[in-house]
């Protein structure tokens, strides 16, 4: 019975440690924002920035399988490409190890600080109060593997468990063990903060506990397998990557543990800090080596699973330049106009298409691309913000508006459209199908629409007049028919799909009159800057920011 008290103590310990662990995470997240996912998709081509982003990341979310997971859906959002990603992934692993020093070097100790700092923190009503519930759950992940440690201070004194945990055991069987149990727990950090805080007490020799934490590295890779089982080829390309790698460097190193694994418990120093750096020597090399062999690593999984193309092409981002003067701003921003406009098309061609056809595909193509203007307007955003310093020209600063005021259009645009998507949503999560009356003219719709971006993106790369009048009321007439039909539909209670779709009609209007408005504020502020001629906007053919 007494046996069975300490069980049910520890469990609820180990239960208490991965729900601090889990939160802290996700308070990090929090007050990160989107900085966070910022931090991550700016990695550059260099692995070994990537590397280091994916270190710096971890080491403060406490979570490899996060900052693996949250890297997959940058890559499968087309954020990030997947040879950007493998850094990340690789760094990833060496944040990690930060939870076993911090552990190994008792901090632990200082756990019921955090906790008052951090509730205190939430009862203020001042700025700091933000970081309130971090820090809490900062102390609260240390506290509760004082609570392990605490609980199952009795096994001490059974010299069977002792004997079997401290005497030299299978290392394959401890690594299977570890692999396992970290696939459950869905988290490295709760095996190695256990297997340290069991080499503390005695309980848990040296020897056993690194193949234990080898183990741990494979288990978590679980987490990114999960997550990727309905992204694109990538995004599965990422997932892979960290499932190798992770089982490589076990491959590398297990054969050193075979070796010279009698030799560790000859070791007469603190048992749990060597293993703490064992395991951050481990990471630490293995990263290191997988870093110097990367390319190579990266052609492997592309051979694995297929070159793979790119889904749709990403659009030229604006870079922020001291050294570029406003002609070639403006240049840049002309061009990308364009471009962002063409996208959007697009972006309204899959959304009316996964309407049209009801494929899975389809829908799925289509939130990955609205997900990318999400990204593309924040880049614009922050952009925008430095070059407005940068100009100080009135005359400039003028016509620098006047391109915000028209980039700010294609993002309503954009809203439009993602409302449009997310009426397919919510008719998708009711399993509410079009029937063949509407869908004729959900298609007659979506093609007079189309003609409208066609029309309208055929006046700015020829330079010649829109006719907004013209073409709105074109659009308008054939809005109030389908309009019109649906409301006589409505009144038949069997129709689910007229009632759905009345929201679709409302969403092309707005996206209809945001068109137009687009066109008519180009056309104005074009004619009213002299020296931004159509033969300047002709001559412009790539983007220089």
């Amino acid at each position: 019975m007494e046996n069975l008290h300490i069980i049910m103590a520890g469990m609820t310990a180990v239960i208490l440690f991965v729900f601090g662990l889990e939160n802290f995470s996700r308070e990090i997240e929090r007050i990160s924002g989107e900085r966070f996912r910022k931090s991550l998709s700016h990695a550059t081509k260099m692995p070994i920035i990537g590397l280091v982003i994916g270190a710096v990341v971890t080491m403060f979310i406490q979570s490899s399988s996060a900052t693996s997971v949250i890297t997959i859906s940058l890559v499968n959002a087309g954020v990030l490409s997947f040879q950007n990603s493998v850094g990340i992934i690789f760094g990833s692993n060496i944040g990690t190890t930060i939870t076993a020093q911090l552990v190994a070097f008792k901090l632990t100790d200082f756990a019921p600080i955090f906790i008052i700092i951090g509730f205190l923190l939430t009862l203020s009503r001042n700025r700091f109060a933000i970081f309130g519930k971090t820090i809490f759950y900062f102390g609260f992940v240390f506290f509760s593997l004082n609570l392990i440690s605490s609980s199952l201070a009795p096994l001490q004194n059974n010299p069977q468990l002792v004997e079997v945990l401290t005497q030299p055991q299978n290392p394959a069987l401890a690594l299977l063990v570890g692999c396992v149990f970290t696939a459950i727990v869905q988290s490295s950090s709760v095996t190695t903060g256990l297997a340290i805080v069991f080499t503390q007490q005695g309980l848990l020799s040296l020897e056993n506990a690194v193949p234990l934490i080898m183990g741990a590295n494979i288990g978590t890779t679980a987490t990114a397998f999960i997550a990727v089982f309905n992204m694109d080829i990538a995004a599965k390309k990422t997932a892979l990557s960290h499932f190798l790698f992770n089982v490589g460097g076990v491959l590398i190193f297990f054969p050193l543990l075979l070796l010279f694994g009698n030799a560790l418990n000859q070791y007469d120093g603190d048992a749990a800090i060597a293993l703490a750096t064992i395991h951050l020597i481990f990471n630490l090399a293995t990263s290191m080596v997988f870093i110097a062999f990367v390319n190579p690593f990266t052609r492997l999984v592309d051979w694995l699973m297929g070159e793979g193309k790119m889904d749709f092409v990403r659009l030229e981002l604006p870079v922020y330049n001291e050294q570029h003067t406003f002609d070639d701003i403006r240049a840049a921003l002309l061009n990308n106009e364009t471009a962002l406009l063409s996208f959007l098309q697009e972006n309204y061609n899959s959304v009316t298409l996964s309407l049209e056809t009801n494929y899975q595909g389809i829908f799925d193509a289509a939130e990955k691309r609205i997900q990318y203007i999400d990204f593309v307007q924040k880049e614009y955003l922050s952009y925008f913000s430095r070059v407005a310093v940068q100009v100080n020209d009135p005359n400039d600063s003028t016509q620098l508006i006047h391109l915000i005021n028209r980039f700010d259009y294609l993002f309503q645009i954009h809203d439009s459209i993602n409302d449009l998507f997310n009426t397919k949503k919510v008719m998708q999560e009711h399993f509410i199908e079009l029937k063949s009356d509407i869908l004729l003219n959900v298609r007659a719709l979506s093609s007079h629409t189309l003609e409208l971006f066609d029309n309208l993106a055929k006046s700015i790369d020829s330079h010649t007049d829109f006719d907004s009048k013209q073409e709105g009321k074109a659009l308008q007439q054939h809005l109030d028919e389908v309009n019109r039909a649906l409301l006589v539909l409505m009144a038949n209670p069997e129709r689910a799909d007229a009632g759905a779709l009345t929201n679709f009609v409302t969403y092309s209007q707005r996206l209809k009159d945001k068109l137009i408005n687009f066109a008519k504020l180009r056309a104005a502020q074009v004619a009213e800057a002299p020296d931004l001629t159509q033969q300047e906007q002709a001559s412009v053919e790539t983007p220089t920011t």
